[in-house]
């Protein structure tokens, strides 16, 4: 069994062709992302890019600074746990063991969908952490889709109030409601969004939108950015595969199959940073999908991320327990010190630019 694969027993799938929204389908996520092949094949595309050595850094290794201040708030990292999950007794045990690493560490972290929570209120206890993680930066979340059929500030004010939320995701999923047979009418999304916007800044609560894991072309960029939004999670294609998940937690059939022909669909994070960047130089964004190391986040931040957040590679050492993950985590905050170090970055942001074409000469 590869490294922090945990052996779940799986829970035996509904023959109902519609994916069930209830608590049940949100453990098959877990399951399935905790024991079932869901990476994508194809890279994130970090390993396309190379750092420029600097043999003579004039840095004291043990000094590296990695505090950013990021939405308002300052963060000990530029490291995010990514949204994964919540809204059932199993998640929020993980996230509960996410949450205290995240005060701890001094990162940034966002729950899973809260939809669930918001159309059962006997759902909301699931999602509650903001005790065991009273100054992070905290993220609310629930999809587009809802969006796009009428929801709208009152569900992202009980989102964020459900939490104690300090911002808010809007979650892209175009290709994994189509697989799961959820919500696949989005006409009207882009003024539902720039409405949200208008309404939350008024409480002065930012408003970031979120891929999955499908990333995001230099059209939808600007587009979002048009809308309002305050922030961007530009979570590409290289990491967990929302697509190869569905598949997983389908019965035999026609959803199942087309997860798996959906299951490399995507641009790959790298890229998709670079396309947020072409569109705006100074928008909040975070980078996820495929960050697996320090070097991985190290890369995404100079290539223009100001964080860079991590969804399975936290899930997995959480399932493994608390000592495994902050070991993790410390593994992560000492390799991106060494690159900084290596490449003569005083700051995260000192690290922009610090790359190179694989294929090219440095």
């Amino acid at each position: 069994m590869p490294r922090g694969q945990i052996a779940v027993p799986l829970r035996p799938v509904s023959e109902n062709p519609e994916p069930l929204r209830d608590s049940c389908a949100k453990s098959r996520h877990i399951e399935a992302c905790l024991n079932e092949p869901v990476e994508y094949v194809k890279s994130a595309g970090f390993d396309a890019w190379e750092f420029d050595n600097q043999a003579l850094p004039e840095l004291v290794l043990g000094a590296i600074d990695l505090c950013v201040t990021f939405a308002g708030k300052a963060l000990q990292a530029p490291l995010m746990i990514a949204p994964m999950t919540g809204g059932t007794a199993q998640g929020l045990a993980i996230n509960r063991i996410l949450a205290a690493a995240a005060q701890r560490f001094g990162l940034a972290m966002g729950v899973g969908s809260q939809r669930i929570a918001l159309e059962d209120v006997a759902a909301e206890r699931y999602f509650r952490v903001r005790d065991l993680a009273p100054d992070v930066l905290l993220f609310a979340n629930f999809g587009a889709g809802q969006l796009a059929r009428g929801w709208g500030a009152g569900h992202a004010r009980r989102a964020i109030a459900m939490i104690g939320a300090d911002a808010v995701f809007i979650h892209f999923n175009a290709v994994q409601e189509a697989i799961q047979g959820g919500d696949r009418d989005f006409r009207g999304l882009g003024t539902a969004l720039t409405g949200l916007c208008r309404e939350l800044a008024a409480d002065a609560i930012p408003v970031f939108a979120r891929e999955v894991c499908f990333g995001l072309s230099v059209e939808a960029a600007r587009m979002l950015v048009e809308c309002g939004v305050q922030g961007i999670d530009c979570s590409g294609a290289g990491g967990t595969s929302w697509a190869k998940v569905e598949a997983c937690c389908a019965p035999p059939g026609r959803r199942r199959e087309a997860g798996l022909r959906f299951g490399e669909w995507g641009i790959p994070t790298a890229r998709s940073i670079r396309n947020v960047r072409a569109v705006s130089g100074s928008i909040p964004l975070i980078a996820s999908g495929g960050l697996r190391s320090g070097i991985d986040l190290a890369k995404a931040l100079a290539l223009g991320a100001d964080v860079g957040a991590m969804g399975r590679p936290m899930l997995l050492e959480a399932a493994r327990g608390e000592g495994a993950l902050h070991a993790f985590i410390e593994d992560v905050l000492d390799d991106l010190r060494t690159c900084m170090f290596a490449t003569a970055s005083a700051t995260p942001a000192g690290l922009r630019g610090r790359l190179h074409r694989a294929e090219e000469p440095a």
